[in-house]
């Protein structure tokens, strides 16, 4: 869906590889690709959660190249200990529930703020030689605090490409929208709702940008092969209307309007008017590239396209949205996995 040339010349074979934030549902996908697809050295899983660990260590049996280590993003000490003879990081870890980050500010600041200078300081420091770090499309003018500190997140990340001086070590960044079914999915939330014959809609005019968690995995392993540093990557998705979304679950459910949430937005943007002015682009995907000197656009981003001024990548001015059928398939791959 999103290569440009072909298949990616396999980023992870004979690589160690670790996932902050491993347990999460990217975590899992992205373990399941690379051991089913792949031949990494090791895989990772770095996070806080014992039980999701063990609970994962029985998902996936007896790999001989799966380790799994207790640590916090938090714990720049033991983030020396998890990176020592790594190659690859991908950085998931993070605290996202919108409205639970409003209530615990400084809470989310040190997972998402603080936790990602960590990451980035002991990636230098270890001698890693590619990070990427994922973001979100509520970076992209954010207006809650969620949103702020990925802002912060990917700024640091792109920034950390100026500290790493006779290091070896790239960073780069992935920004993309929902994905479905994963925690927090509304689509989900409507099946759960659907039976009672009543969905609530925030606002009929909403719509979102949509991708598998399967697709969001190869994308990442796409941006790990085309990465050389300080690039933002941002996939073509498709956009939905949520009122279609809706209609697609429950068809002879009413509508039941409630309202926008604090902090949630009415349209996702992925590229802003301003990043527009740095972005090039290729069949298939975005790249905002970074403003500091070091960037060299001889690099292998060279072929990409400038965009038009006034440009915005945003789900409710996109150029490609699902239809009925497409949107059934999406209901009916979140309900297999749900079973």
């Amino acid at each position: 869906m999103f290569t440009q040339d072909g298949e990616n010349n396999m980023p992870l074979n004979n690589k160690s590889v670790l996932i902050t934030g491993g347990t999460g549902s990217f975590g899992q996908k992205f373990t399941e690709v690379a051991l089913r697809d792949y031949n990494p050295e090791k895989v990772i899983i770095l996070s806080r959660d014992e039980l999701k660990q063990y609970e994962m260590q029985q998902k996936f049996g007896n790999y001989s190249n799966l380790r799994f280590f207790l640590g916090d993003v938090r714990d720049k000490d033991r983030l020396y200990r998890a990176f020592k003879d790594v190659d690859i990081v991908v950085h998931a870890a993070a605290l996202k529930q919108i409205p639970a980050a409003e209530y615990n500010p400084f809470e989310v600041i040190k997972t998402n703020v603080i936790g990602a200078e960590n990451v980035i300081e002991a990636a230098i420091d270890c001698g890693v030689k590619k990070v990427l770090a994922l973001s979100t499309d509520k970076a992209a003018n954010p207006i809650n605090l969620y949103g702020a500190t990925k802002l912060c997140s990917d700024k640091l990340f792109v920034a950390g490409n100026s500290y790493v001086g006779h290091h070896d070590t790239n960073f780069s960044v992935v920004r993309y929208g929902n994905v479905v079914g994963s925690r927090g999915s509304v689509i989900p939330f409507f099946l759960e709702q659907r039976n009672n014959g009543k969905l609530p809609i925030t606002d009929p005019r909403m719509t979102r940008f949509w991708l598998t968690l399967e697709q969001g995995v190869k994308f990442v392993l796409q941006s790990l092969e085309h990465m050389v540093r300080g690039e933002v990557f941002v996939p073509k998705l498709p956009s939905v209307k949520v009122t279609d979304l809706a209609r697609a679950i429950g068809p002879d459910c009413e509508h039941e309007i409630v309202g926008i949430r604090p902090g949630e937005k009415l349209h996702e943007v992925m590229i802003t008017e301003e990043d527009a002015r740095r972005t090039l682009e290729f069949d298939n995907y975005y790249v905002i590239v970074p403003q500091f000197k070091w960037w060299d656009s001889t690099n292998n981003h060279a072929n990409g396209k400038d965009l038009p001024d006034g440009f915005v990548y945003s789900s409710d001015r996109n150029e490609w949205w699902l239809n009925s059928k497409e949107l059934m398939s999406l209901v009916k791959e979140v309900e297999f996995l749900n079973d």
